[in-house]
């Protein structure tokens, strides 16, 4: 008998794909925990909180692009690959059709810039264009980041501190402490994810040449790099009930164990290739989780 080859996904299905639906929980948490602090310092606006969602999502979409794009170019995606298939790789979009795609996006992300830097003001500008440009960095250019062992400490810092930190400062125009320290549990669980995806991708990113901090980190390194994040994120609201007025903080702790240990026991329990795939979704479940209920408990505390 003769094999017959799957059917081709329609145009909507491969671009559901390259926006990676899962990932999207990334924009959401940071952006939920930034309302929280503003709800809890009576600063809430819901349009400048509804564009920062907005513009967060058109964020994350642009580097889901940029990444299946540069990482095909690139050959970090092979036939070898591990993780959930890549549109470009897979010959269902061409590297250009892509890269109009990721542009496109970058320029509706702008779009909504420019009401933020309305209410925002200037430094809007420069968080914008640096949160582009590093997505685009990310893989692209002549020295990606993502390849050099950077990329833990640009999702830590673009979506976790300046997510946060900026979602209340087009509400509030400052920036208080409590936003900067809510940030921290966000930014770990979100690189949690990256450290998932890098240690999967261990023996295929050293054949392609791809430096992860994975890779230098070797198998057993970057699953003791996952608890560490894991034990910050989780001690982190608890020092902010004691060190602020948010002092229902710590519930978030506790609360979202639950979604925590799935990931933590296939990390610690020597899970590895294709079966970190699942574990990469329920690691997003959790930093998901966390933010929404580190948001409800900061927003709920008394001020």
């Amino acid at each position: 008998m003769t094999a017959v080859a799957p059917a081709r996904p329609s145009t909507f299905q491969v671009w559901k794909l390259a926006t990676r639906l899962p990932t999207l929980t990334a924009a959401v948490a940071p952006v939920a925990v930034g309302i929280g602090v503003a709800i809890h310092l009576d600063v809430f606006d819901f349009f400048p909180a509804l564009a920062a969602l907005a513009g967060a999502l058109l964020l994350q979409v642009g580097a889901n692009f940029a990444n299946d794009v540069f990482d095909f170019k690139k050959g970090a995606d092979t036939s070898e690959r591990l993780g959930p298939p890549r549109a470009t790789q897979m010959g269902f979009v061409s590297a250009r059709q892509m890269l109009i795609g990721m542009w496109l996006t970058f320029a509706l992300a702008m779009a909504v810039g420019v009401y933020l830097v309305y209410v925002g003001g200037w430094p809007i500008v420069a968080v914008g264009l640096a949160s582009i440009a590093a997505a685009i960095i990310y893989t692209g250019g002549p020295w990606p980041i993502g390849y050099h062992a950077l990329g833990d400490i640009f999702v830590f810092v673009f979506f976790g501190l300046v997510a946060v930190v900026g979602t209340y400062y087009v509400q509030a125009g400052d920036v208080p402490a409590l936003a900067v320290a809510a940030a921290v549990p966000v930014g770990c669980t979100v690189t949690q994810i990256l450290v998932v995806n890098n240690l999967r991708d261990i023996p295929t990113d050293r054949k392609t040449g791809k430096t992860t901090l994975g890779v230098i980190l070797g198998d057993r390194g970057t699953r003791a790099w996952f608890v560490i994040l894991l034990l910050v994120a989780l001690a982190v609201p608890v020092a902010i009930s004691i060190l602020s007025t948010a002092e229902w903080a710590w519930a978030a702790a506790p609360a979202s164990l639950p979604w925590a240990v799935r990931p933590f026991r296939a990390i610690i329990g020597g899970t590895t290739g294709g079966a970190l795939n699942p574990v990469l979704k329920a690691t997003a479940r959790f930093n998901l989780m966390l933010g929404l209920l580190l948001a409800l408990a900061i927003a709920v505390s008394s001020n």
